[in-house]
């Protein structure tokens, strides 16, 4: 059996490479990355050593229909795993071509190629950034309505949408997952968190936007990689499914923990003019995945946080370079 993995060389993609190769000893798997900015190879230093000829390395744009084919050519795969994705909405806000691009040509390259060389299953990754902001109550079910309030969610919503279309007009066997905000080992620097850890590290502001009490559901990006796993062997073809880690935190009380935990002080935190369209409240109620997918999330929040500030501090060889090369260090 082989898995072709799009985006493999992100953050998630990367974890659910190393996640599925270390549970999985039969699976083969084919990583296809274009290297953008979020994308490092360091991400995955020491899996080919590893795992040998268990994985290899394509580099392609998944929007690029010949590489996709050539690629499909070469192998039969049972399943693809499309992670590839823009997913910084500041940057989508700023140029959202980038993000149809990726996130809507690319998946319809690729549910195209699927369908064209006999793939099985296809897995469309996804957010629950597709449904909008929630009040002060509810969570967000598989029946939530789409309402996405930036470029880089409405881009996803629309790659969602055409991905179920595949399976009822072509009968393919796609499979949505839609998460909450992911956090743990090999995140970007821009994406919240590491942000918030890099610069307390440094002693410099921490910019929270708004009046900082955006909720967020956090899940560890292990709990999200056990999900797609299951997604992939037993999700039902046409199906949705959100996974969330049941860990609503307000950004500005995540912010201090981690200022607690690096003994920095809340001084450190500065407030900066709210994002365009930010959403207010993110949750999930995961009740359907537990119950048909038999998933829960393994990871405390706190727990998992503390985990995540030690991995940044014993890495700075990991993330320094990447502050370097876009020039924020």
């Amino acid at each position: 059996m082989r898995i072709l993995v799009t985006g493999g060389c992100g953050f998630i993609g990367s974890n659910f490479i190393r996640y599925i190769l270390k549970h999985y000893k039969p699976a083969y798997l084919t990583n296809v990355d274009v290297l953008t900015y979020a994308g490092n190879l360091a991400n995955l230093e020491g899996v080919a050593e590893e795992h040998g000829d268990r994985y290899e390395f394509f580099k392609a744009d998944i929007a690029n229909a010949d590489q996709m084919d050539e690629l499909m050519t070469e192998h039969q795969f049972y399943a693809i795993i499309n992670f590839a994705a823009e997913s910084h909405v500041d940057r989508s806000i700023n140029s959202p071509q980038n993000f149809i691009h990726t996130n809507v040509i690319g998946t319809s390259v690729m549910l195209d190629c699927a369908r064209r060389h006999g793939v099985q299953r296809f897995v469309q990754i996804s957010t629950d950034e597709v449904y909008g902001s929630l009040g002060a109550t509810g969570k967000f079910t598989e029946q939530s309505p789409l309402d996405p309030s930036s470029p880089y969610s409405s881009s996803k919503a629309g790659a969602d949408l055409l991905a179920l279309a595949c399976f009822k007009t072509y009968g393919q066997e796609v499979v949505v997952t839609r998460c909450s905000n992911n956090y743990g080992p090999y995140q970007f620097p821009e994406k919240f968190i590491p942000l918030m850890i890099t610069k307390a590290m440094r002693d410099e502001p921490l910019p929270v936007y708004g009046d900082g009490m955006n909720v967020r559901d956090w899940i560890h990006v292990q709990d999200h990689c056990a999900a797609v796993v299951a997604a992939l062997f037993e999700g039902k073809p046409g199906a949705i499914y959100n996974f969330g880690g049941n860990s609503e935190m307000v950004n500005l009380d995540v912010a201090k923990r981690i200022l607690k935990r690096l003994a920095k002080p809340e001084s450190l935190i500065s407030f900066v003019e709210d994002r365009l369209g930010h959403d207010r409240r993110y949750a999930i109620d995961s009740a359907f995945v537990q119950s048909e997918l038999k998933w829960k999330p393994r990871h405390n929040f706190e727990q998992g946080l503390n985990e995540t500030i030690e991995w940044y501090l014993a890495n700075p060889l990991w993330w320094q370079p990447l502050l370097e090369r876009t020039g924020r260090y």
